[in-house]
């Protein structure tokens, strides 16, 4: 059997991953893979999703430089969501979120409202140019 037959794909034929920085273990984004995301991901030792907007292959890092070198792939109980452990170059400190951020998570649920808590690193218009 293929080790990717050993994904739950959904019916879109796409699963959640979750990218986890090594070391911090700070949860930096989340994102979709296809079949040939995750066969490419694994190939490349790089973080290769699938867009859904774009509707097409994405190599994280293609635009902004900001690439995630993968050191492990597992998936969890239900063979259901991949977690990619990573380490996020391109930006010290690493850069993951496209608003210029470490993380994607930036934003804390507080007393009734949402409060950023993170900080830009880098201004995106500088990112994507």
């Amino acid at each position: 059997m293929n080790w990717l037959d050993a994904i739950a794909w959904d019916s879109n034929g796409l699963v959640p991953v979750i990218a986890q920085e090594q070391g911090s273990n700070d949860v930096l984004m989340f994102a979709w893979m296809n079949r040939e995301a995750l066969a490419r991901t694994a190939e490349l030792g790089q973080a290769v999703y699938w867009s859904r907007s774009r509707q097409r292959l994405w190599h994280k890092g293609e635009e902004s430089g900001h690439i995630q070198q993968v050191h492990e792939i597992r998936i969890d109980c239900d063979n259901d969501v991949v977690l990619l452990k990573v380490t996020q170059l391109g930006h010290a400190p690493g850069i993951a979120c496209h608003t210029g951020r470490h993380s994607c998570f930036f934003q804390l649920y507080r007393d009734g409202a949402w409060h950023t808590v993170e900080p830009v690193l880098k201004d995106p218009e500088r990112i994507y140019k």
